[in-house]
């Protein structure tokens, strides 16, 4: 089972981390948190990497209705979207929400995740599309 959506984008890290911030806010996801991996690896090991970031999107009517059907569902909340760059690229990566589906294994789940993929995918090809 796959577990993200993915896209690659010919751009630069942070014309792609604005677009990507501005393409989830258009879906209705806030980002919530913001883990610059980069710096905090190289603060804390002293290593150095290429971009990476990690973005907790999260749309609050989504979420509501998620912790509604199972409050444990937190555990995988917010819905991490990664840019970071690979060679000469940028990847965007979003946790596929059927994820939610696949390990709760709960029926209520579905159409919470159904309309999660729906939000993340638009947010992701619009970014294909060249709005970068």
């Amino acid at each position: 089972m796959s577990y993200d959506r993915t896209v690659r984008l010919n751009t630069t890290f942070e014309e792609a981390e604005q677009a990507v911030r501005r393409s989830l806010g258009e879906q209705g996801f806030g980002v919530l948190t913001e883990i610059d991996v980069q710096a905090t690896l190289k603060a804390k090991l002293g290593h150095a990497m290429e971009p990476y970031l990690i973005l907790g999107a999260c749309n609050p009517p989504l979420a509501k209705r998620a912790l509604e059907a199972d409050p444990s569902i937190g555990l995988l909340l917010p819905c991490n979207v990664v840019v970071r760059t690979e060679g000469d690229q940028v990847v965007v990566q979003a946790i596929d929400p059927g994820t939610m589906v696949s390990l709760t294994g709960l029926a209520a789940m579905e159409p919470v995740a159904r309309e999660a993929t729906r939000r993340l995918d638009a947010a992701l090809a619009s970014l294909e599309t060249g709005s970068v």
